[in-house]
């Protein structure tokens, strides 16, 4: 049975734990990171030198990033599905998950931190300003890109929609006003309607 580490409350998690369910495998899920701890122990560090969560075991295969960790199991479990074998069509889905990783994450995390994670008398309105600021460019863009095709990958589901999806599932949960996009809106409200989503894309953020 496949093992995953790693608390809900952590997007990357989420990631992974959609992913799992979208693929109907079946895995056991161990609490890791933040106030469950688990990640400093030389067992932990062991397999994932980084500290940090999601990690994967399956079988004898140790695995960690998250957005690897989902291409990986759309590969091993969905090829031609979830996981585009075509070149093209593969590689418009591979980036787009980087791009939340490196482009679409790091713009909104100052704004999810002093917001979420950050006591209201600590708060930087600064750095939440700065962090609308860079975000709100990319949302525009995806909402352009969204007016053209129904998924982030052209017309069908694909694991390029999953790490995005749990990136707005937390800007829109940010107590911000939120500036009309209709095609981003639409394509959102059908990540909702997945049952696979149940439990990542209704969670409260913390």
């Amino acid at each position: 049975m496949l093992k995953l580490w790693g608390r809900t409350s952590s997007l990357n998690v989420r990631k992974v734990l959609w992913a799992v369910q979208e693929l109907g495998i079946a895995f056991e899920r161990t609490d890791a990171g933040a106030a469950f701890g688990i990640v400093k122990t030389p067992d932990y560090l062991a397999k994932n030198p980084n500290a940090l969560v999601p990690l994967i075991e399956d079988g004898e295969l140790t695995l960690w990033e998250s957005n690897v960790i989902v291409r990986y199991l759309c590969a091993k479990h969905a090829p031609g599905n979830l996981y585009p074998t075509d070149l093209p069509h593969r590689f418009d889905a591979e980036r787009w998950m980087d791009w939340q990783q490196t482009t679409l994450n790091p713009a909104g995390r100052d704004a999810f931190m002093q917001l979420i994670r950050v006591p209201a008398d600590q708060r930087r309105a600064d750095l939440i300003a700065q962090s609308v600021a860079a975000t709100e460019p990319l949302l525009d863009m995806l909402d352009a890109h969204l007016a053209q095709r129904a998924f982030m990958a052209g017309d069908r589901f694909t694991m390029a929609d999953i790490p995005v999806a749990c990136e707005i599932h937390r800007w829109q949960g940010l107590p911000l006003q939120h500036k009309p996009r209709p095609h981003l809106e639409r394509w959102y409200q059908q990540m909702l309607t997945r049952p696979a989503s149940r439990g990542v894309l209704d969670l409260t953020l913390s």
